[in-house]
């Protein structure tokens, strides 16, 4: 392999994280939420390093996702956006990814989208491990933000 190949590893757990979590939808956010932690601490990551920050819904997601980045080196954001029968769901699918994505590109730590998008409870319940083999979208996203936050370090290094 080449020596100029950058590339992030959750082998790390010096980081502080920061946890942005929508209330909304609790039945679901609180799964996600246990994946993510349980995966940080399987890595190692104590409750001291790790700064969780509930919000109403996942529309204020990228908002306290913000607030969290000055405490932090990088921020999951953990929602469960539930299609209904009006274009709400559209709209703040929209805005919470378009939010996220802003963070992304005008911030210099990592913010990761744990937000689920789905057409029923039941879709939401397998990707919180509630039901089938699909796994835990929270544990995914924690794994994300260790790796984006390593390889964040490592430009630093540069």
């Amino acid at each position: 392999m080449a020596d100029n190949i950058l590339q992030g590893d959750t082998d790390s757990n010096e980081f502080r994280i920061g946890i942005a979590i929508a209330k909304w939808n609790s039945f679901i956010t609180d799964e996600l939420l246990e994946g993510a932690l349980n995966t940080l601490k399987s890595k190692g990551f104590s409750g001291e390093q790790i700064l969780i920050a509930r919000c109403p819904g996942a529309y204020e997601l990228p908002f306290t996702a913000r607030k969290l980045m000055d405490h932090t080196d990088g921020v999951i954001t953990l929602g469960a956006v539930i299609r209904g029968d009006t274009p709400h769901f559209d709209y703040v699918c929209d805005a919470v990814n378009r939010g996220v994505t802003d963070l992304n590109l005008e911030g210099n730590k990592p913010v990761v989208f744990g937000v689920l998008t789905t057409d029923n409870v039941a879709q939401a319940q397998e990707r919180a491990g509630l039901k089938g083999d699909k796994g835990n979208k929270g544990a995914e996203a924690a794994l994300a933000l260790i790796e984006m936050i390593s390889l964040t370090k490592k430009f630093e290094k540069l």
